[in-house]
């Protein structure tokens, strides 16, 4: 019982970390063009390749309504191209553009910057030991 305690304080320490460092790094965001949403939804199609609208609300957790807006925008301001889906006359095919990908590879630097600045404040045994453990618990992550 013991371990499953502090597993769970540990837990809750990740999530309020999650959470600040994010909002920490959105930071950056402003600097942006984008909004949110539309940095967002250009992630999920630089870094996991093309897909239909439906597919891209469902990654996003969104209605498909609110996919159609976000990527007319995206689309509108060149960071997007619609094709049609070769398996379904009536979908498309939603992909980031090479503007799209150079502007979300700025935003994402813009970021990495902040959270950069915020590990600079430990020393390098920390930051090895913070790098351990992402990997034990996000093997995946790169």
């Amino acid at each position: 019982m013991a371990r499953s305690n502090e597993r769970r304080r540990v837990a809750e320490r990740l999530h309020s970390a999650a959470i600040h460092v994010l909002r920490y790094a959105r930071q950056a965001d402003r600097q942006s063009a984008m909004g949110p949403a539309q940095l967002s939804a250009l992630s999920v199609l630089v870094f996991g390749g093309p897909c239909n609208l439906r597919e891209l609300a469902d990654a996003e957790q969104v209605a498909p309504p609110t996919m159609t807006r976000i990527v007319a925008a995206l689309r509108r301001d060149g960071y997007v191209r619609l094709t049609p889906s070769p398996d379904d006359a009536r979908s498309s095919i939603v992909e980031a553009t090479a503007k799209g990908t150079a502007a979300l590879e700025k935003a994402r630097a813009a970021r990495l910057d902040l959270i950069d600045g915020l590990l600079s404040r430990n020393d390098r045994a920390d930051i090895a030991l913070l790098g351990k453990a992402l990997a034990a618990i996000f093997p995946q992550a790169r």
